[in-house]
């Protein structure tokens, strides 16, 4: 009986996998009532590599190769000690085949608005969307952490944790770049460096590889991409106060000529236009003035002075008062320099 159950055995001549279409991380090759043969091949084609498994533990890692199993040709990479002398005759081992090519374009997003803490802003609401790659690094490790002794592990098995990581690690990521997050939003390929440094080493706790990560998009709330606007506008002019302030006097003439009550016809909008300009000079030399010391208050008080005939009206002088108040809250003036402008505006209105 015994001899007749070893003549209906199968040995095994070639050990291979042809990764038939994609997706698939991890296939077993199928060893059911079959043992592998002494002096049998092994072949392990590139962007592959193939684990033995003997009585539950790992034996062997093979990269890329064609492999005769015998003691004279086992690779150094041996787990098990003496694990070779099964090579002395057939013998049944699992053997387990990995895709090492890179898995592309694998999505991330926020399904919901997320929470970060910025050094800046304090708490921050944002959405984000990217991509990223990679690969099987480590066969060995990913075998006894991820894949197991399933038959067929595929990619979509393990989407969803990735996924999940990687938005775990979005906070960490901006906290421990130290960069400000209007200047990640902005540079999104910083942004992305920022997440794959903190994303690495999670990934490799399960043998992969993280090849690449994108930001592809970045939206955040609506007065945080104003900010975000104006510290691009300053960007833009430089440190240059003077454009600046003209600049955000041009975006003013609009309200200034409703304000003025829009039925004085051509001539009242040509004195609300020439006022505003006006104003937006002087303001520009003082706040430039103050800046940069006493040393230039002479120049500013003298063109200040030039441009007194102009008149400055009453409403002109609240809109002005306004726009520093948000040029302070946003960080652009501090509560000194805006303290100075208000007590010299308020001092035209006596």
């Amino acid at each position: 009986m015994a001899l007749m159950d070893f003549i209906k055995k199968q040995f095994i001549d070639i050990i291979q996998w042809t990764e038939d279409g994609d997706g698939t991380l991890a296939w077993r090759f199928p060893m059911r009532d079959m043992e592998i043969q002494t002096g049998g091949t092994l072949i392990v084609r590139e962007s592959q590599m193939a684990v033995f498994v003997n009585e539950g533990q790992v034996a062997d890692v093979f990269g890329p190769g064609t492999y005769k199993l015998s003691t004279q040709t086992l690779p150094v990479l041996t787990y098990l000690k003496n694990w070779d002398k099964l090579f002395e005759s057939p013998f049944k081992s699992d053997v387990y085949f990995f895709s090492t090519r890179q898995q592309l374009d694998q999505k991330w997003g926020t399904p919901q608005p997320i929470t970060i803490r910025d050094k800046d802003f304090g708490a921050v609401r944002l959405r984000a969307f990217g991509n990223y790659a990679y690969r099987i690094a480590d066969p060995k490790l990913f075998h006894t952490e991820v894949s197991g002794t399933r038959d067929l592990y595929p990619v979509a098995d393990l989407e969803g944790q990735l996924r999940g990581t990687v938005l775990q690690h979005i906070s960490n990521a901006i906290a421990a770049s130290g960069v400000p997050f209007l200047d990640l939003a902005s540079n999104q390929m910083m942004f992305a460096q920022a997440l794959a440094q903190e994303l690495g080493p999670v990934f490799a706790k399960l043998g992969l590889a993280l090849e690449n990560v994108t930001v592809q998009n970045v939206s955040l709330p609506e007065e945080l991409q104003k900010v975000l606007d104006q510290k691009i506008g300053m960007g833009m002019v430089g440190n240059d106060m003077a454009k600046f302030m003209q600049y955000q006097t041009a975006q003013s003439i609009p309200k200034f000529a409703e304000a003025s009550g829009g039925g004085s016809g051509i001539a009242g909008d040509a004195m609300g236009l020439g006022a505003g300009v006006a104003l937006g000079q002087v303001l520009a030399q003082n706040l430039q003035a103050g800046l940069q010391g006493g040393g230039t208050a002479a120049p500013a008080a003298a063109a200040a002075a030039q441009a007194e005939p102009v008149g400055v009206r009453p409403d002109e002088v609240m809109a002005t008062l306004e726009k520093l108040g948000d040029l302070k809250a946003k960080g652009i003036l501090t509560q000194e320099e805006f303290d100075a402008k208000k007590a010299e505006l308020l001092k035209k209105l006596v």
